[in-house]
């Protein structure tokens, strides 16, 4: 149920007099807050490790996008926004490092307090913190900007808001947070939303703005052209309130930066081989390898770089949404995932040369590890003995196939598994359950996706031997964005990138909420109470061990719900650029990630 504002804050003065007194003893701003332990920067840091302070301004970066726009409000459910603008176009209280699982430094906020227990959490913002058009930040905008975006926003910002009791302005310049849980990473996950300007927004509705509202904000980058569908470019505000800010040194380097929308993947390489683009991320080896052969790229104008990264490789491949009958039973899915021949794709489609996800957190020390569960893993895990599914104790590992297109071993498995589970070939060829009704599923994909629909052509036909009628259906961004929102849909390509410091996100991502509650990233259905218990064991673990093993633990529920085929894994990035795009010597451990391109490059000038 939504509150009112007044509710949610108090009564200003009671609370201002209040917190003044109590909790003092405890409290001590810092300049930074680690989710464990202390903040590898001193507060007197020059600049971000992996950032060049000494890098020169100017030039512009232009990428491409697959896909199409209608709103420039990334904040919100509705319209389809460019990701970057998220990330590019706002500020928040605190700013994160990406050189550290999880630690933050003061952006807009100067310094950050909180409870013995993190059961509050207190900002105080920065006396010099301007809007684009040169008003003060204050706290007024940042409290609006909470209750706003928690009652009304996007779903990301709504599950944080519940966990928080009051929000009371304790000071000219600072406001307090108090939770109604035990949730060490709420004072962190607090300090990163968006704060917007509150005048700005008076006399409209903040939930259906579209392309005829640039929001006002506080990042080096402004919102300067765009063209619906098209493209947008952002300037760089030579006035930005934080270039000295040791946080900001050396980024926000480029002075524009354009995003170019192309209806698929091989007009947006196209126009990158036309010098339209000067950068270009590829996901395909095999076309890195063998493409990358045009002219800009022998006379050295283009090169192509290497970014490896030590963060979880996240699950990438085709959901299953359990919401559907279909799928509901554990051994269909398992079916799915036996008929679907990754080794023979993955020949066919990059030459062998691109490794598979084998779990959620793969590529990392928080991956689960193969075998039985032991030690604290299972310590966790035995509770919920009884309902986890067959792997997530005993271990478990994705189906392989030998290689070649027909799969003999992995169909006869995958027909086995439907027979457990009450499907049949009939006399036709054709795959039935006890009412005669034939197993048929629609996958549905995004216009412009040819890479996935390559590969779920060769999938329909591996599931025809099986009896299974699968069909495939193609739609544009906005219908897309539409039918996912809602889970309308059999199977789909999901993607869902994941860090070094999971958190509050993965209630979002696997958490029971989602299975009606519209817009969430548990695009699969998962219902799980194991998976839950280890989320909030990840939200309260006071060690990085026990952290780490409830994330093991997860990784365990999750990969063995048999939910996910997945794809693909890129433990490195593979960008080709502008041979006067740079970037620093020096990577963060999160690689190629937020916060590096375009952030940390520079131009420079032959």
């Amino acid at each position: 149920m939504k509150q009112s504002f007044l509710t949610k804050i108090g009564v200003l003065a009671l609370a201002s007099a209040f917190s003044l007194t109590s909790g003092a003893v405890n409290a001590e701003p810092r300049h930074g807050i680690a989710m464990y332990g202390e903040p590898a920067l001193p507060p007197d840091f020059v600049s971000l490790p992996y950032a060049n302070a000494d890098a020169p301004r100017g030039g512009k970066i232009v990428t491409g996008e697959v896909g199409s726009f209608d709103s420039l409000n990334p904040h919100i459910r509705k319209g389809s926004v460019p990701w970057q603008l998220r990330f590019l176009a706002y500020e928040s209280l605190m700013g994160r490092s990406w050189d550290e699982p999880f630690t933050l430094y003061g952006l807009l906020a100067e310094s950050i307090e909180t409870g013995p227990n993190r059961e509050w959490v207190e900002f105080t913002l920065r006396p010099e913190a301007r809007f684009s058009d040169g008003s003060p930040v204050t706290v007024e905008d940042v409290m609006w900007s909470y209750e706003t975006l928690g009652t009304q926003g996007h779903p990301r910002y709504g599950g944080a808001w519940k966990k928080v009791e009051s929000m009371q302005q304790t000071g000219d310049r600072s406001v307090r947070f108090t939770f109604n849980v035990e949730d060490r990473e709420m004072a962190l996950i607090i300090g990163m939303r968006p704060i917007l300007k509150k005048s700005q927004w008076q006399g409209r509705d903040f939930t259906e703005s579209g392309l005829d509202v640039i929001p006002i904000s506080t990042a080096p980058y402004v919102i300067d052209d765009f063209e619906a569908g098209r493209f947008v470019s952002l300037k760089r505000n030579r006035d930005y309130w934080g270039n000295n800010l040791p946080f900001r040194r050396g980024t926000g380097n480029l002075d524009e930066i354009r995003m170019e929308f192309y209806a698929d993947g091989t007009a947006m390489f196209e126009a990158f081989k036309a010098g339209e683009l000067n950068s270009n991320r590829e996901f395909n080896a095999q076309k890195w390898d063998v493409q990358y052969d045009f002219p800009a790229i022998d006379s050295g104008d283009v090169v192509k770089s290497i970014i490896p990264h030590q963060r979880p490789s996240g699950i990438t491949g085709f959901v299953m949404n359990t919401r559907r009958d279909n799928f509901k039973d554990w051994r269909v899915r398992d079916a799915l995932l036996h008929a679907f021949n990754f080794e023979f794709i993955n020949q066919t489609q990059t030459g062998n040369k691109q490794s598979r996800i084998t779990s959620y957190f793969s590529n990392s020390v928080l991956g689960m590890r193969g075998g039985p569960a032991t030690g604290r893993v299972l310590e966790l895990l035995q509770p919920f003995s009884d309902q986890l599914l067959p792997g997530a104790l005993d271990g478990y590992a994705l189906p392989v196939s030998d290689g070649s297109a027909r799969n003999r071993a992995n169909i006869r498995i995958a027909a086995d598994l439907m027979a457990q589970a009450g499907w049949n070939v009939d006399s036709d060829g054709i795959l039935k359950n006890a009412a005669q009704e034939p197993f048929t599923f629609e996958i549905l994909l995004k216009q412009g996706s040819a890479e996935h629909k390559a590969m779920v052509d060769i999938y329909v036909e591996a599931l025809e031997r099986l009896g299974i009628n699968a069909t495939v259906a193609t739609t544009d961004a906005a219908q897309y964005k539409e039918r996912t929102n809602v889970y309308d849909f059999d199977m789909t390509y999901y993607r869902r990138g994941l860090t070094l410091s999971p958190g509050n996100e993965q209630m979002l991502y696997w958490g029971s909420d989602g299975i009606t509650e519209p817009g969430t990233r548990n695009w699969m259905g998962v219902n799980s109470p194991a998976a839950e218990a280890m989320i909030d064991r990840i939200l309260n673990s006071e060690s990085r061990d026990d952290f780490v093993a409830a994330t093991r633990a997860l990784d365990r529920v999750l990969t063995s719900g048999r939910y996910v085929i997945p794809i693909y894994q890129w433990p490195i990035s593979r960008i080709a650029h502008s041979k006067n795009l740079l970037y620093p010597d020096r990577l963060p451990i999160y690689g190629d990630w937020i916060g590096f391109q375009p952030d940390v490059w520079w131009y420079q000038q032959d």
